[in-house]
Parts: C-alpha cells; structure tokens; sequence
C-alpha cells in the first residue's frame, strides 16, 4: 500500500527547501504547526549522524475541522505530516497520502475530506515542481 507522494526539488539546500515548502503549503491553506528536526534529535540523543531530514506537521484548520467532525479520533492521524530530506545530492518532499485517513478508518464521511486535501497537498507538490 503506497502512503506517500514524493517530489524531487532542484534545489539541494534545506532551509531553501523548507522554505519553498512553507509557501506552497501556504499558498494551499496549510499552516505548519509542528517543526521536528530529526537529524539534531537523532545527534543529540544517541550520538547519531543522519543525512537532513525533518518533518513538518502541517494542518488546514478547515479540513482538520471538517475531519474532527466526521471522526473526534482523526487527531491520531493529523496534522499532515510533510518530509522534507535529503537523498544523496537532491532533496525529496514526501507528503503523507490524505486518501490513507480513508483506508484505516474506513469512513466515508472522511472521503470528501481526503480528496479536497489531496488535491492541495498534490497542488502544493506539483508547484515545488515546476520550472
């Protein structure tokens, strides 16, 4: 079962990265709430070096409110998590698949809600993408 969606950008630089993310999460009506550095985590506590790599908890308050909704348990599955890591010499942005909040709970109240974050969060991707 694919979870994700990914993206290559041009760019190989983290914090130019981040903040081409930020703004076409912005530019979709997603906020970060969250900011997890998981290569200084992983250095800090265990001594452990890692390529860059952080995710970000990003969260459309009218979509989580409309998934609240449907579901008081969805908050296990929010905010959507947003990778943004480095592989060899490029950058990935991964985007956990909406469409997945469908499949574990099996609520179809929960469809429409998937689809319209889906089609921001592949908004958001596809303009990372472009040229």
């Amino acid at each position: 079962m694919s979870y994700g969606r990914t993206v290559r950008l041009a760019t190989t630089d983290l914090d130019t990265a981040v903040a081409a993310v930020r703004r076409a999460l912005a530019d979709q009506g997603f906020g970060v709430l969250t900011e997890i550095d998981v290569t200084a985590t992983l250095k800090a506590k265990l001594d452990h070096d890692m390529e860059e790599y952080l995710i970000l908890g990003a969260c459309n308050p009218p979509l989580a409110h409309r998934a609240l909704e449907a579901d008081r348990s969805i908050g296990l599955l929010l905010p959507c998590n947003v990778v943004v890591r480095r592989d060899g010499d490029h950058m990935l942005v991964q985007a956990l698949d909406p469409g997945t909040m469908v499949t574990l709970t099996g609520l179809d109240a929960l469809g429409p809600v998937a689809e319209e974050a889906t089609a921001r969060l592949d908004a958001a991707l596809a303009a990372l993408s472009a040229p």
